[in-house]
């Protein structure tokens, strides 16, 4: 099958090297610009960037797509039986959607209707679900709300983070839409009732709100990390959290109150101890061995 895949980060690249395996013939790859990244601020490729180069795959990188007219001609001229979309960053305009014969397939990270939008798999954690999963999903102009085609379920365990659950999710996303283009089922229409919305991840929502609960608190921060991270301020730093573990302690302190040595933090409901932290410009370590030269005492409140 004549393709062409759209995709930008890590979460794509196994189903571009799935279809690849496969044998499709993927006439172009489209991705993000490369961006400035690092110290240096050197124009960096995204992940399914360097992928496709690997794979000898002929690359796109448009700056936008609406009002475009060249780039849909250009599309167009493709001559493509279908598009595979995952995570690609632009929004396609109708000109291209209806282009491909079979359209455009997009492998969404959630099981659609619940957490349409750009955040899921992180939505899905702060919500505290016990499972998540990939829709593949005939796309149209509306935010996810395209019929499904297949879906897929992964559970999440108490202790995962994002990581964990963004890794299982991008397999079975490849897996899933070998399947939908090889087996070609029918699309069903979303249901109406239990959409919910993951909206787009700032810096500020990783800052660490010590009147929330321990257990949601620690939620935040396996849902937050590697990206934005949490965080919370003190003496003048903002230390990130990499790592805590709720404990249901009867607490009588005002929130964010250092307890102890170890160091647990009064939250508004239990406490959390910390477990992995990190200052500006440091590497990562265990707890223990950052309070060996940083003082968090305790009757300290951390902002």
């Amino acid at each position: 099958m004549r393709l062409a895949f759209m995709g930008s980060p890590d979460f794509a690249v196994p189903a571009l090297r799935a279809l690849h395996g496969a044998g499709h013939e993927i006439a172009a790859v489209y991705t993000q610009p490369p961006r400035p990244s690092g110290r240096g601020h050197k124009e960096t490729p995204c992940a399914v960037h360097r992928a496709a180069l690997e794979l000898g795959l002929p690359v796109r990188n448009p700056v936008r797509l609406r009002r475009d007219e060249a780039e849909h001609a250009a599309f167009a001229a493709l001559g493509l039986d279908a598009a595979v979309v995952a995570a690609y960053g632009l929004i396609l305009p109708a000109a291209m959607l209806r282009t491909p014969r079979r359209g455009c397939l997009n492998i969404h990270a959630s099981l659609l209707p619940r957490w349409r939008g750009a955040g899921p798999i992180q939505a899905a954690l702060l919500a505290g679900d016990a499972e998540t999963g990939v829709t593949i999903m005939q796309m149209e102009e509306g935010l996810d709300t395209g019929p499904m085609l297949l879906a897929g379920r992964v559970p999440i365990g108490p202790r995962d983070g994002t990581p964990a659950v963004h890794d299982a999710l991008a397999g079975l996303g490849a897996s899933l839409i070998l399947r939908a283009l090889a087996e070609n089922p029918p699309a069903r229409p979303q249901p109406e009732e239990g959409v919910t919305y993951a909206p787009k991840l700032a810096k500020e929502d990783g800052r660490l709100d010590w009147r929330e609960s321990a257990a949601v608190l620690d939620r935040r921060i396996r849902a937050l990390n590697p990206w934005p991270g949490t965080f919370f301020s003190h003496g003048g730093e903002t230390i990130r959290v990499l790592e805590a573990t709720p404990e249901p302690l009867p607490v009588t302190a005002a929130p964010g109150t250092v307890l102890d040595e170890a160091p647990r933090i009064a939250c508004g409901d239990g406490a959390l101890r910390l477990l992995r932290l990190q200052r500006a410009g440091r590497g990562a370590m265990e707890a223990t061995a950052f309070l060996r030269g940083y003082a968090l005492p305790s009757g300290a409140v951390l902002g």
